[in-house]
């Protein structure tokens, strides 16, 4: 009887040629946008006095980063990272410091700090998908590529840990301002190593028309990921609520969150080691649902320790899903449409996340705190449910394993 091979590891993944390197790069300037969203209210409450203010300025700022990043994705798909990342972030970075410029000091004018603030979000560069998409192309089968594709979530979600904490101690010896300066350099010095990694594919020829995702392929993953960030999104203000319905000191919500990110890490190495035989869309669906069913009984938790408990299970589906959906992503995009594909996911999961916020702020106080976070579990449910409907997925037949690693040169 043949011996199967051995299963490849995460060790392995980091030891393909340029991997590391590139890997390290592309977290690095996306370690921006984990500090952003903290830097930009903070200095902005601080310069205008006006919490209202504050939160217009940050919903500019991420309606433009998000909804805008397929757009970007698209360009950078069509002419090659390295005539389009660069330009991107570069052009990014010096807003971000016109922005740390208005807000150093009390008095800023609130119109040129929110018009700054739209205008940094619409150059972005979508660092986040386009690593995604070279990690397919990196990684010589299918077991790596799962692998690769765990390891970035993982490390993504650490990013969006440690980030507001490296804020938190810039305050300590600097102006909030400072922390959107922290944000531009990361961006800018993450993105031109990036770019001039010889990972990245060469220039692309001039394409006769501009290539298209296969939007019914691509649906089901971005449908699962709005209902992920929706219900992810509500479980921040749902856990606050339920620790001051029960009169806990709301200084252990974090530590409760935490229990929800360190959930969802765990999971996702563990998805990334399974030799799955499920297609990469029924595993999307079960992880949404079975994420969606924790939640939905988190409500009933007697107490904030068994709540973290539970939110901690819950959390060991958020990567697995989130991993799956970029991978089924790659999987019905063509190589021409890899990154725009996934930044569609990644549009998703965030565009859920300001619903979901906004969701739980109308309902909390309205509705039974139980109730609440079944409403919540039951987004990521029917999400799933959804999903599962749509049974004929045109597009390009997916490979046995991803396409070979391309010649060195440009990539998105």
């Amino acid at each position: 009887m043949s011996t199967p091979p051995p299963r490849p590891s995460y060790a392995a993944v980091l030891r393909v040629p340029q991997a590391r390197r590139t890997f390290t790069a592309a977290l690095t300037g996306r370690l921006s946008y984990a500090t952003v969203g903290l830097a930009v209210p903070l200095s902005v409450t601080a310069a205008t006095g006006s919490w209202a203010v504050s939160g217009v300025v940050l919903s500019l700022f991420g309606a433009t980063t998000v909804l805008l990043m397929p757009l970007r994705a698209a360009l950078v798909d069509r002419h090659g990272p390295r005539r389009v990342l660069l330009p991107m972030s570069l052009l990014y970075g010096a807003l971000l410091a016109l922005l740390a410029a208005l807000t150093w000091r009390p008095g800023a004018p609130a119109a040129a700090v929110a018009g700054t603030a739209a205008l940094a979000g619409c150059c972005a560069p979508p660092l986040g998908p386009a690593m995604r998409a070279l990690w397919s192309a990196l990684m010589p089968d299918e077991g790596m590529a799962r692998r690769a594709y765990s390891l970035d979530a993982v490390a993504e979600e650490l990013l969006y840990v440690s980030g507001p904490a490296l804020v938190g101690a810039l305050l300590g010896v600097a102006p909030a301002a400072a922390g959107i300066l922290l944000s531009a350099a990361l961006n800018v010095a993450g993105t031109c190593a990036f770019v001039t990694s010889p990972a990245l594919p060469g220039p692309r020829p001039a394409a006769r028309r501009r290539p298209s995702v296969p939007v019914r392929g691509l649906l089901p993953a971005v449908v699962v990921a709005l209902g992920l960030g929706l219900a992810i999104s509500a479980v921040e203000l749902l856990v606050l609520a339920f620790a001051e319905a029960r009169s806990y000191d709301t200084s252990l919500v974090p530590w409760v969150l935490g229990a929800l990110s360190a959930g969802s890490a765990v999971g996702g190495l563990a998805v990334g080691a399974v030799r799955w035989r499920a297609s990469a869309r029924a595993r999307l669906c079960g992880f949404a649902a079975a994420f969606g069913l924790v939640l939905a009984a988190a409500g009933l938790a007697p107490g904030l320790w068994t709540l973290s408990g539970v939110l901690a299970l819950a959390g060991a589906f958020i990567a697995p899903a989130l991993t799956t959906a970029y991978l089924l992503a790659d999987e019905t995009a063509t190589q021409e449409t890899r990154i725009q594909a996934g930044a569609w996911v990644n549009t998703g999961v965030n565009a859920g996340s300001s619903a979901g916020a906004l969701a739980a702020g109308l309902l909390i106080g309205r509705l039974p705190l139980p109730l609440c976070f079944a409403l919540a579990g039951t987004a990521a449910l029917a999400t799933a449910a959804a999903a599962t409907v749509r049974t004929a997925r045109p597009g390009r037949t997916p490979a046995p394993t991803p396409s070979p690693a391309p010649a060195p040169g440009d990539h998105g």
